[in-house]
């Protein structure tokens, strides 16, 4: 059995099964991590307002003691939680344009590892090396974290994201 488990909190559309979560939850897998895939539905009238504390209800519940939080895109409204309890985290495609998120990761103390693509419009790389050394930025990836062009490229967008989680996690 792992001695350490990670807890998967999706985004607004785009859940556990998602290429992303996918593909780190398997290479946590071969660490030695647990997972915890969080599901959830996402009322249609969230207020902006409320959504830290609306991710907080959801994603409370299930932690334990040094769980590892990987969040994609609204899960990353789970940041606040991430430096309450001192956890590590991986953030994918993070909200890093809403104050609840970059003043949750700007006051973590566990390291946090910063994942996004200069075509996503919810990224910004200068304000994510500001928060955090572990940051990996790919050109011209969207807020899925696909690039145009060949299909492939997406998937060597993947694999880049697989490597910086296996090593931001040993």
């Amino acid at each position: 059995m792992a001695d350490q488990r990670a807890v998967l909190v999706p985004g607004r559309g785009y859940d556990t099964r998602g290429p992303l979560f996918a593909y780190v939850g398997e290479a946590l897998r071969r660490l030695g991590f647990d997972i915890h895939e969080v599901t959830w539905q996402v009322p249609r009238d969230l207020r902006a307002d409320r959504t830290a504390a609306w991710v907080a209800e959801q994603v409370t519940p299930v932690l334990a003691d040094g769980d590892l939080l990987v969040g994609k895109s609204l899960g990353a409204f789970a940041a606040p939680l991430a430096a309450d309890r001192g956890l590590r985290a991986v953030w994918l495609t993070p909200v890093l344009n809403h104050p609840d998120v970059v003043d949750a990761l700007g006051r973590a103390t566990a390291p946090c590892l910063l994942v996004g693509g200069t075509a996503d419009s919810l990224w910004n790389g200068e304000v994510a090396r500001r928060l955090s050394p572990h940051v990996l930025e790919v050109p011209d990836a969207d807020h899925s974290m696909l690039v145009p062009g060949p299909l492939a490229r997406s998937a060597e967008a993947l694999g880049r994201v697989c490597t910086a989680v296996e090593s931001f996690v040993r």
